[in-house]
């Protein structure tokens, strides 16, 4: 199957992800490290649901959770993309972004994140990007951060007890 490459950046490429790529997934979201702040664990059929839906999202939205690949290997060593998520009862566009385990704290989120970032305002007309995490998640916000994002608010939620939200805007703000 063809892989549709989305963007670049200096080391890796983003592409739509395929039902190739469960392995390489599999790493990421089924590591209970990784997947801490989440509600549940993902088993094998969490991981091909997630697949699945992120093809749907590329067929109605344009875009969704793409596959990050290392330049060098083509190795695929996480996802990040924008999707539309529920924050506080609003459907809104959210950078959202797992890398695994072994890649982390090398500077791939903030980078996959960022071209995410530039690539939804030159593609989209949504006036604020947002991140949102479980609050004790502070390696994710302050990933959001890096990329620009401000804190937005908190609210509580049955899944993440609190929800932390961050936001960047198109005109700056």
């Amino acid at each position: 199957m063809e892989q549709r490459i989305i963007l670049e950046t200096e080391r890796l490429f983003l592409r739509e992800m395929t039902m190739d790529d469960f392995d390489a997934l599999y790493k990421v979201l089924a590591d209970r490290d990784i997947m801490q702040y989440y509600p549940y664990t993902f088993d094998e059929k969490r991981v091909r649901d997630w697949i699945e839906r992120n093809m749907n999202r590329y067929q109605e939205n344009g875009f969704g959770l793409w596959a990050v690949c290392l330049k060098d290997t083509c190795e695929m060593i996480g996802d990040c993309g924008l999707t539309l998520q529920n924050i506080e009862g609003e459907m809104l566009p959210e950078i959202g972004y797992h890398i695994r385990a072994d890649y982390q704290r090398k500077g791939y989120a903030k980078e996959a994140a960022a071209a995410v970032r530039d690539w939804a305002f030159a593609n989209t007309d949504y006036p604020a990007l947002y991140s949102y995490c479980k609050y004790t998640n502070v390696g994710s916000y302050k990933t959001a951060e890096s990329i620009g994002m401000h804190f937005e608010k908190e609210y509580p939620d049955p899944d993440n007890k609190i929800t932390h939200v961050s936001v960047i805007f198109r005109d700056g703000r």
